[in-house]
Parts: structure tokens; sequence; C-alpha cells
């Protein structure tokens, strides 16, 4: 029996360290609607995806990387790519601008998205790739993938990390918010990075019935498309921080000054989701009397509704007496 090597070693923390990340997504119930997305999890090793990531500490942000050196210093690595937890994979002047998100959030995410066999799914924010090869994995069809990111430097790395792994979906550099015309029509879109709308270009790019699903505010829409001008659908109950989606033309608001809102309302998650949905509609303060006045109402009640040129969103009904313009890309 020949000696052990470090590589060797190292693949078996990997795979002892994926069947524990699975069964603590199993715990969580994030795909129970889809179970099949277990194998895709089974089978995808994230590390791969992740070569390097950082990690805050004080004073900044601490690079740990699958080529170290340093014995222990890599299975520190390896550990902490199979965490529950988001990693933060590309830095730029000390802003995060990419990263790998929280697996059990990214599960509850592709269980939402209700992919069925044959379906062809353009993903909005390509990050590391790990997604992209978990969508590869459970249609078994590259092909029927296509995922796009604004940066080269980003398109590039993924790619290389798919191949790594054993998939090569298109993967597309340029501005999400435009889709990908050439590789419509979808029938299913995920965004992994936030927006303030829902861009117009990507109903004209899917079939009708499609499902749309994007990070919205601090939240995630579900939306079903009925033709290129009209879609609606309501919120996950998950909250939901991503990076924001490269390439916003607008600027970003002003903070908010809450100072006259109650400490209680301040530090809410679900009074901030408000806040954040009807941002330039109404004030701090006419947020937070709609806010009590309903009960202090959960994600789920909330909707968007795309018709034409209009957006908006909602409180309980889309015809109702709580709707918000809603900025239009």
């Amino acid at each position: 029996m020949g000696t052990r090597t470090l590589d060797d070693e190292l693949a078996d923390l990997a795979a002892t360290a994926r069947a524990a990340l699975v069964r603590e997504i199993e715990l969580s119930g994030a795909w129970e609607s889809d179970p099949v997305w277990r194998e895709a999890f089974e089978a995808v090793p994230r590390h791969l995806f992740v070569p390097y990531y950082y990690v805050g500490v004080r004073g900044g942000y601490e690079r740990r990387w699958g080529e170290n050196p340093d014995r222990g210093a890599r299975e520190k690595w390896m550990r902490g790519a199979y965490a529950d937890a988001p990693l933060a994979t590309r830095l730029r002047d000390g802003d995060l601008v990419s990263s790998s998100s929280q697996p059990s959030l990214m599960a509850m995410m592709l269980a939402a998205l209700r992919v069925r066999d044959g379906d062809r799914v353009l993903e909005v924010g390509t990050g590391t790739g790990y997604n992209a090869a978990l969508l590869a994995h459970r249609l078994g069809d590259d092909d029927l993938v296509t995922t796009v990111d604004l940066y080269p430097e980003i398109t590039e790395a993924a790619r290389r990390h798919l191949a790594a792994a054993g998939h090569r979906p298109v993967v597309v550099t340029g501005d999400g918010a435009r889709g990908v015309p050439e590789r419509a029509p979808f029938d299913r879109i995920m965004a992994t990075c936030t927006l303030s709308s829902v861009p117009l270009a990507w109903l004209a790019q899917c079939a009708p019935g499609a499902r749309v699903l994007t990070p919205l505010a601090t939240g995630l829409l579900t939306l079903t498309v009925e033709d290129a001008g009209h879609a609606e659908g309501r919120f996950l109950h998950t909250p939901a921080y991503f990076v924001p989606l490269r390439g916003e033309s607008r600027p970003e608001p002003e903070p908010a000054h809450l100072g006259g809102i109650p400490g209680h309302a301040r530090g809410d998650d679900l009074f901030r989701f408000l806040f954040a949905l009807t941002r330039g509609s109404l004030d701090p303060q006419e947020a937070y009397v709609l806010w009590e006045r309903e009960g202090r109402p959960r994600r789920e009640r909330y909707g968007v509704t795309v018709h034409g040129d209009g957006e908006w969103a909602w409180l309980d009904d889309p015809e109702g007496p709580y709707v918000w313009p809603l900025p239009v890309r």
C-alpha cells in the first residue's frame, strides 16, 4: 500500500466536508419541495469553484487559498469551502464585487425555481460558476444552461472552474440586465444579484409560462411570465442579501435617516424590507405607520406586477390600496 499524499488527504477531507454540508442543507429543509437537488450538491465539488476566498478579520480580509504551502492552511481552506456560508471571492478597492452564495440559500432558490427536465435556464450573475454547475448537473445537459456576468475576469475564471468540474454551460460576458437574447427563449431565469426592478428584456426572452426568480429589495421575488409584456408574482419568505447587479445605470439612493423611527422597527428585518421596497414612494414615517397598521407583514404578503412599461410592488393585492411604482430599467 503506497504512502498517502497531502492531495489524497485533502480529497478525503473534501468528500467528508461535502457530505456534512449536504446533511446540513437537508436538515434546513431548503430542498424539501424538490429533493432532486440533493444529488447535485452531493456531486458538484464546491472547492473547485473557490480556489481562494477572503474571510473578514479585524482591519480587513484574510485570503485563504488551496495552493498554500502550509498544510494546516490548506485544510482550513478546504473546510471553509464547504461551510454553509457565503464566501467573498473578489474584492476591488476593499469592496466586495463577487461572492459564492450560502449553499443552503442556493438550494432553497434552486428548489423555488421549479426546474423541469429539458428547461432552458438563464443565470444572471455567474460568480464562481458553482450555481451554473449545479443547474447543469440537474438538467444533465450543459447546453440548456446559460450564465452571464459583466466582468471578463469573472467569466474567464468561471469557465476554468466549470471545466475542472466537468461542465461546459454557455458562459457569456455582458450586462445581465439585457439578458442573452441569442440564447432565448428561456423557461427559467434566476438572478444571483440584487436588482431594483425587473428588467423588461428578461420577459421578452422568456417562453410563455416561464418562471423568474430574482433578489429584489432584501427579498426573493418569484414571477410567472404571461408574455413579453406581463409578469406577476410574490416574494418568498426568506430574507436575501446579494451583491447588486453590476452595470446598474442608476445611482444608489442616499442612505435613509431613520432617526424618527422607533428602535424596534429600525432594527427589524421586515420593516427594513418594506422600506427598501417602497423607496421613492414612502418616507420612513409613512412606511412605519403602514407597517404597524398592517400587522408588520411578512414578505410573502408582498408581490410585484410588470405590465407594459409599468412595474409596481404591492401588499396583498396588485389592485389593492397599497401599490408602489418601481423604477423601470
